[in-house]
C-alpha cells in the first residue's frame, strides 16, 4: 500500500518546500525525469526518489528507477494524487528526488588553467531570474557563479527549474559577503566589470578576454554600493531601441556572452 498524506515520509518532503526546513536539513528537491536524470548523472548525493505509477509507463522512467535501485537509492512510491500535491508543477511527470545541498566556498573555484570568468550577482531576487542567469553562465562555460547576500535561494523551486539541471554543472556559492568577494577578486587579479546603464563605455569595449567577474545587480536598485565603488569597470549594454531597460537575467547573458566572442575571437 502506498504511504498516504500522514506518512512521516511524506510530511518530511512537505516541509522541504520551505527554506528555513530546507537549509535545517541541507536538503531539497528537484522534480521531472529530467531533472532527475541530471542529479543522478551529477556527483551531487541523491537521497531518495519518490515516484507514482505514472513514472513506470515509459522505459526512461522505468530505467531511472532501476538506476536508483542499483546504487542503492531509496525509492518510495506514492498515489498520483499525492504526488501532485508535493509537486511544485501543474503537471508533474510522477518523480521528485531528495538531494543534499552542497555548500561551495570562494576557494573552491575551479583553476582551468584558462581566465577564468565568473558570475557575480548582487541582490537578484526573483528566482526565475536567478536560474536564468546561472544556466547562462553554464552554457557559456563560466568556472562559477557568486551570489551575494540579498540575492534569491538557489535552492528554491523556480530557481532550481530555470537553471534547467545547470545547479549541478558548476560551483554556485550564495549567502556572500560583498567586501569578502571583492578582496578575493582583487587578490587573485580578477578584473570585475559591472553592468551599468549610464556607463561612458560600452560592453564590447571593455577587455573580457582577461580573467574577470562580470556583475549584474537587481531588478529594480541594480548592483550595490560596494561593489559599484569596487569594481574595475562598468559597462553599459548598448541599448537604440525605446526599451528604458533589459531584463536582468538576458544582460547577464549578453554580457556573459561578450566574454565568450573575445574569447574566441
Amino acid at each position: 500500500m502506498s504511504p498516504g498524506k500522514n506518512n512521516p515520509h511524506v510530511k518530511y518532503l512537505r516541509r522541504l518546500g520551505g527554506r528555513r526546513f530546507r537549509d535545517q536539513e541541507g536538503k531539497f528537491l528537484v522534480e521531472g525525469i529530467r531533472f532527475v536524470e541530471e542529479a543522478l548523472h551529477s556527483t551531487w548525493p541523491v537521497e531518495m526518489l519518490v515516484y507514482s505509477q505514472k513514472i513506470t509507463e515509459d522505459g526512461r522512467g522505468e530505467r531511472l528507477l532501476s538506476n536508483a535501485s542499483n546504487r542503492r537509492i531509496a525509492l518510495l512510491e506514492v498515489e498520483e494524487p499525492l504526488l501532485k500535491e508535493l509537486a511544485f508543477t501543474e503537471t508533474p511527470q510522477g518523480i521528485l528526488a531528495v538531494v543534499r545541498q552542497r555548500s561551495n566556498s570562494l576557494e573552491e573555484l575551479a583553476d582551468t588553467g584558462q581566465p577564468a570568468l565568473l558570475a557575480l550577482v548582487d541582490g537578484v531576487r526573483d528566482p526565475g531570474n536567478l536560474g536564468a542567469i546561472i544556466r547562462s553562465a553554464d552554457a557559456a562555460g563560466a568556472d562559477g557563479v557568486i551570489l551575494l547576500k540579498g540575492t534569491a535561494d538557489i535552492y528554491n523551486p523556480k530557481t532550481l527549474r530555470a537553471t534547467m539541471g545547470s545547479i549541478f554543472h558548476l560551483p554556485v556559492i550564495q549567502g556572500c559577503a560583498a567586501e569578502a568577494v571583492m578582496d578575493y577578486l582583487e587578490d587573485r587579479g580578477i578584473k570585475t566589470v559591472a553592468g551599468e546603464p549610464r556607463a561612458a563605455r560600452a560592453v564590447y569595449e571593455c577587455d573580457l578576454s582577461v580573467p574577470c567577474a562580470l556583475a549584474v545587480g537587481g531588478e529594480a536598485a541594480g548592483a550595490g554600493e560596494t561593489v559599484l565603488g569596487r569594481v574595475s569597470e562598468l559597462a553599459r549594454i548598448p541599448m537604440p531601441g525605446r526599451a528604458e531597460s533589459l531584463n536582468v537575467a538576458i544582460s547577464a547573458a549578453i554580457l556573459l556572452y561578450e566574454a565568450v566572442r573575445q574569447r574566441q575571437t
